[in-house]
């Protein structure tokens, strides 16, 4: 018998792995227990689209949700232009 612990659910996915990573962090960084899968495939060049997909745990799946809505509106706040990022080499 599984529990839901034991059954992890897509929450998003992600055209490449430091997208990924960036979206399990925040998540990490709310309690969320969450990883990405599909990585390999992602960076293979070839016909095949990947995509690098977060997983979490369905206990956790709403939490989650609500956590990266917040995570993206917040991403989406942040005016790139006017961050200081350091001198190009």
């Amino acid at each position: 018998m599984t529990s839901d612990k034991d059954h992890l659910e897509p929450l998003t996915s992600t055209p490449n792995e430091a997208q990924a990573a960036l979206i399990v962090s925040a998540l990490k960084n709310c309690g969320i227990d969450a990883v990405a899968e599909g990585g390999l495939m992602a960076s293979f060049r070839g016909e095949t689209v990947g995509e690098v997909r977060v997983m979490v745990w369905l206990k956790d799946l709403d939490h989650a949700r609500q956590a990266l809505d917040e995570y993206r509106s917040a991403m989406s706040g942040i005016d790139w232009d006017g961050v200081d990022v350091g001198e190009g080499e």
